[in-house]
C-alpha cells in the first residue's frame, strides 16, 4: 500500500494570482512596499504566520505580524468568491487524482500550509469529498518543513513514512518529506523553481502530471514486518 500525499496550493490548484493580492493588500495595509511578485510568491506552503515573517522580516514584533496575518485574511475573505481571483486546477491534475483514487494499492492525502477551512473550500469547489484517507493542515500541524505532516498522515492511514510518496512544487514540501523518510516528487509548475527543488534533492521532478502515475506504479515499498 502507497499513501500519494498532495500539496495544495501551486501543486493541484493555480492559486498564485489569489495569493498575490492578497499579499499585495497586506503590505499596502501596512504601510510598507510589495515585494516582488516572485518573492511574494516564494513563501507559499508555510503556514500563514512564518511565511508574513519570512517576507516582513526576523525583526518585526509579533504584534505587527499579528496585524498581517490579520490583514491578509480580510483581503482573502474579500477575493476568493470573486471569479477574478478563481484558482483553477493545473492541467491533468484532476485526472491524476480520479485515477489514482481507483488504485487498490494507493490512498490518497493532502498536507498543506492552508486551514482546514481553506481545505475545505477547495473540496468543495471541486466535487472531491471522501476522495482523501488523511488531510493535513496548519490548523493541526507545524508549519512545513517540519515532517510533523507526513508522519502523522502516515500513522492515520496505518502506513510507515517509507510507503508515503510527497508531491508538492517548494522546497518545504520537499525537505519535509525528505525528513520524514518519504519518497519525494516536484512539480515543476508552482511557486519555486527546478534549480531549488534540485538543491534539496527532490527525487523526481515531473513537467505534467502524466507523468505521476508511472511514478507511482514503479515506487517499490518495503511492507513493515
Amino acid at each position: 500500500m502507497k499513501l500519494v500525499l498532495f500539496d495544495v496550493d501551486g501543486t493541484l490548484v493555480d492559486s498564485q494570482h489569489l495569493i498575490h493580492a492578497c499579499l499585495v493588500e497586506t503590505f499596502k495595509s501596512m504601510g510598507r512596499e510589495p515585494l516582488p511578485r516572485a518573492e511574494m510568491l516564494s513563501i507559499v506552503g508555510l503556514s500563514l504566520v512564518p511565511a508574513i515573517q519570512r517576507l516582513f522580516g526576523e525583526d518585526t514584533s509579533a504584534q505587527d505580524i499579528e496585524r498581517a496575518g490579520a490583514f491578509y485574511r480580510e483581503a482573502f475573505l474579500a477575493r476568493v468568491n470573486d471569479p477574478a481571483f478563481a484558482s483553477p486546477l493545473f492541467a491533468g491534475a484532476a485526472e491524476a487524482l480520479a485515477a489514482l483514487r481507483q488504485r487498490e494499492d494507493v490512498v490518497l492525502g493532502l498536507a498543506t500550509g492552508k486551514s482546514r477551512r481553506g481545505v475545505d473550500r477547495i473540496i468543495d469547489a471541486f466535487g472531491w469529498h471522501g476522495w482523501f484517507a488523511t488531510i493535513q493542515t496548519a490548523d493541526d500541524n507545524p508549519s512545513k518543513p517540519d515532517p510533523g505532516m507526513v508522519l502523522r498522515a502516515a500513522r492515520e492511514v496505518g502506513l510507515s513514512p517509507s510507503q508515503v510518496i510527497m508531491i508538492g512544487d517548494t522546497t518545504f514540501d520537499i525537505q519535509m518529506g525528505r525528513s520524514a523518510g518519504a519518497m519525494t516528487v516536484a512539480v515543476s509548475w508552482g511557486n519555486h523553481p527546478d534549480e531549488a527543488l534540485l538543491e534539496v534533492e527532490a527525487d523526481h521532478i515531473i513537467d505534467a502530471f502524466g507523468e505521476l502515475v508511472p511514478l507511482v506504479d514503479a515506487f517499490k515499498v518495503k511492507e513493515p514486518q
